[in-house]
Order: C-alpha cells, then sequence, then structure tokens
C-alpha cells in the first residue's frame, strides 16, 4: 500500500466535515479508502479476482464473507473475490440489518439463508444460496436465532 499523508486544516466557515483525497489515481487502495470513510453501509464493494482484475459488485450478491489469513474472501454465487481488508472493517461497512457474523471467521448475507437447523447438541447449519453450507459458532447462535425469527416474522 502506498504511504499515506494526512492532514487537518481549521476552516471555521464550514458547516460540515470535507475530505478531499488526492492521488495519481482512483485505484482499488483509493477507492477502499473512500468507502471506508463515508461510514454508510456500502450497495457496492471494490473486489480483486487475484489475477489482477478489479471491478466492483453489489454487496446484495454476496452470499458469504470469510477469512483465511490476509484476504477476505467474498463468495457470490458467481464466483470467489478477494479484498484486501479485515472482516471486521468488512463487516463496518456492509448493512448491519443484511449480514450478521457467523464466526469469528465468517459473516453471511441473511438474505442468502435457504435454510437453518438448530441440532439437539446446540449447532446451527446453514443452508446457502448456491448450495453452500456453513456452520455457525455457538457464542453467535442466540443473536443469529434472532435475527432468522424476526426474517420469518417479516414475511
Amino acid at each position: 500500500m502506498r504511504q499515506i499523508n494526512i492532514r487537518f486544516e481549521c476552516d471555521p466557515s464550514l458547516d460540515s466535515i470535507e475530505i478531499l483525497i488526492q492521488a495519481p489515481e482512483q485505484d482499488e487502495a483509493v477507492t477502499a479508502l473512500m468507502e471506508q470513510i463515508s461510514g454508510r453501509p456500502q450497495d457496492t464493494i471494490t473486489v480483486f479476482d487475484g489475477k489482477g482484475g478489479i471491478r466492483t459488485i453489489p454487496t446484495d450478491e454476496i452470499v458469504l464473507a470469510s477469512t483465511d489469513g490476509k484476504l477476505v474472501n467474498l463468495i457470490t454465487e458467481d464466483g470467489i473475490w478477494h479484498v484486501r481488508r479485515t472482516l471486521q472493517s468488512l463487516e463496518d461497512a456492509l448493512d448491519g440489518r443484511r449480514f450478521i457474523r457467523i464466526s469469528r471467521y465468517e459473516l453471511v448475507n441473511l438474505g442468502k439463508v435457504r435454510r437453518y437447523d438448530f441440532t439437539v447438541a446446540g449447532t446451527l447449519r446453514l443452508e446457502l444460496a448456491g448450495g453452500m453450507e456453513t456452520w455457525a459458532a455457538r457464542r453467535c447462535i442466540p443473536e443469529i436465532r434472532r435475527r432468522l425469527q424476526g426474517r420469518r416474522d417479516e414475511r
């Protein structure tokens, strides 16, 4: 990542915060920085395919986000995309009404949950769009149960 220089300028004539990002070009790093600074849930995420290709995908296409090492994988029904950010920063950027943390390593789009089963042993299996399947961490189950039941009540 390139060096980032930050400076503050006081301007009493302003009634809001104004941010200007200057760079040689608007690349993946600049776009990700702008998305993070905005502080509102993102409708799109800038991703790369691992072969140098960069594109923007709508967040509602994300089925599952998982981390393995330094990359976060965004899994859609069309493929796997990567972002260079932490799972926590991605969770902060996504709409918390649509996405939920199911373990230390995964976020799930609630709109992509097709079925879920609570087992007698107290575990939770989630069947997702595209035939994907994952398991929730026990500590996350109470919140997942509350959110999934709330979603069912809205239908």
